[in-house]
């Protein structure tokens, strides 16, 4: 696994960890344009892009956790290498699971001024985290519910609340019960019903609509991107069968 690690000259640098992976941090947000890749933080071409900032939010948040690695997707794995990004999503659930604390950046829901005397601040963030892009993306169901911690910032990095002061708010709006976000074992809901948490939910890549889910299912499977999400949701099936040891139920 390969994680920043914050320098303490405020700069960030790439540590590979194959056994005893430290402590970290872990990041959750909707792609946008100009991320930093890991060929950008690589040569240090990085710094003027405009996702660098997300990169810098969740370095000074570990900090404040007391946390010197963390782990970003857009620039945490080679994407240039077919291998490492197959090994990357099927190992994706269990990093954000063993993660310390899972920070969810949340970039179209910004706060009104502080000193705007006439705003009732929980309800101008709450309507936009509501309908915030994030709950709409298949690869940030898993990022939801892996961790055990999993804290919402706005835009402007300050902190909304977490999973649990939130949850009766997460529940309306993913329709997922809250003890399956909350800890108990996935196996305790019907294949179904995990189905139906991603029903909505939408990904660049349709066979990425499958390939989220793996996680989610307890499976390892290949990926075969131009495969169509038609077989790739097959082979999902097939593999939950194998995993479910006769037990397989729908």
């Amino acid at each position: 696994m390969r994680l920043l690690k914050y320098d303490t000259d405020g700069d960030f640098s790439l540590a590979e960890f194959f056994n005893d992976t430290p402590k970290y941090a872990i990041l959750s947000h909707t792609w946008g344009e100009e991320e930093v890749t890991f060929k950008n933080l690589a040569d240090g071409t990085g710094k003027n892009k405009t996702g660098y900032d997300k990169i810098r939010f969740c370095a000074q948040q570990a900090a404040e956790n007391s946390l010197q690695y963390f782990w970003v997707d857009t620039c945490c794995i080679d994407k240039s290498s077919s291998t490492e990004l197959q090994e990357a999503i099927n190992s994706m659930f269990r990093w954000y699971r063993d993660a310390v604390k899972c920070y969810v950046y949340l970039s179209d829901v910004s706060l009104p001024p502080s000193d705007d005397a006439a705003v009732d601040f929980t309800k101008a963030w709450e309507l936009q985290f509501r309908e915030s892009r994030w709950f709409t993306r298949g690869w940030t169901l898993q990022e939801l519910i892996a961790p055990a911690s999993v804290e919402f910032y706005s835009k402007e990095g300050k902190l909304l609340g977490d999973k649990v002061s939130l949850e009766q708010i997460i529940c309306q709006i993913t329709g997922i019960p809250i003890k399956a976000f909350q800890g108990s074992p996935l196996s305790d809901f019907g294949i179904p019903e995990r189905m139906a948490w991603a029903k909505i939910r939408q990904t660049t890549r349709e066979e990425d609509s499958v390939y989220s889910l793996l996680g989610i299912f307890g499976v390892h499977m290949p990926l075969i991107y131009g495969e169509r999400r038609e077989y790739g949701l097959r082979r999902l099936y097939e593999e939950i069968k194998k995993s479910s040891n006769g037990t397989f139920k729908t």
